[in-house]
């Protein structure tokens, strides 16, 4: 289901009118729009906590970001802004589909949504805390939003319980499946990627020559199992025949949404089956 439902969250970085809705209140430059627009949740946040929450970027570089933004956008206008741009988005690449489409899917992704479990998952808490949307897309995509990063909190505790820390994670990704440029831009100094490469390689992760080992392989399935168990409340509460039917409602709006996310986006979404 996480294929179906992150394309629809990640219009907010990707397409241009996301980006313009964050310009329209201040907030210029890709990363003030990112930053501003994830924390908002969160409220004036401070640099620490978002550093533990968002895990992979480098201290330094959320350091420069926050608590700064708050002086060009509240967390308030941040919020609107980020609903305003994500529903242009959707309404651009969904205008083909009825809007008893739309609504049907955002009943059933709201029932999914609601049903999540929230201890300890501070950003899933965060977002699903926020007032429903008035119309389809804005409810779709704030139900998308929430369980997003309701699996996202998930995914950094079983990387936690694991051993990992930010740096090995990417380093590990690249090694196996993403581009070392899709991840440079989170504020690592090469010094600490080339030490996250010896770590993972003492740990037998990674070989002498820095590609995966069986070792690492599993390992790393261990940590998307669980991280995939973790997330299977909503769908259980939902149940399998509209779990489906919901599948079936998101599929031509996952594929659209995949028009505008780039192929070496460091999300690591996978295509949808054809």
């Amino acid at each position: 289901m996480w294929t179906y439902f992150e394309p629809v969250h990640a219009v907010t970085y990707f397409h241009p009118r996301a980006r313009a809705a964050y310009e329209a209140v201040g907030l210029r430059g890709y990363w003030r729009g990112y930053f501003a627009g994830r924390t908002a949740p969160l409220g004036a946040a401070e640099a620490p906590p978002v550093i533990a929450a968002f895990f992979s970027f480098a201290p330094p570089m959320v350091s420069r970001a926050l608590p700064a933004i708050w002086q060009l956008a509240t967390p308030q206008e941040a919020l609107r802004a980020r609903l305003t741009g994500a529903v242009q988005a959707l309404a651009e690449l969904t205008y083909e589909l009825p809007e008893g489409h739309l609504a049907e899917a955002a009943d059933l992704l709201e029932r999914a949504a609601s049903a999540a479990q929230t201890a300890g998952r501070v950003l899933g808490a965060a977002n699903a805390a926020l007032p429903v949307g008035e119309y389809p897309l804005a409810r779709l995509w704030q139900a998308a939003t929430t369980l997003r990063e309701l699996r996202g909190d998930g995914h950094i505790a079983a990387l936690v319980a694991a051993g990992l820390d930010p740096v090995e994670t990417l380093a590990w990704r690249v090694a196996v499946d993403m581009s070392a440029q899709s991840l440079l831009g989170r504020g690592w100094s090469e010094e600490q990627w080339r030490a996250a490469r010896e770590r993972l390689t003492r740990r037998g992760w990674l070989a002498g020559d820095g590609t995966p080992t069986d070792t690492g392989r599993a390992g790393f399935r261990a940590i998307e199992d669980a991280t995939d168990l973790a997330a299977e409340h909503p769908w259980r509460a939902l149940g399998p025949d509209d779990t489906g039917r919901l599948r079936d409602l998101l599929e031509p709006m996952a594929r659209a949404c995949h028009g505008v996310i780039p192929p070496d986006s460091p999300i690591g979404l996978p295509a949808l089956a054809t």
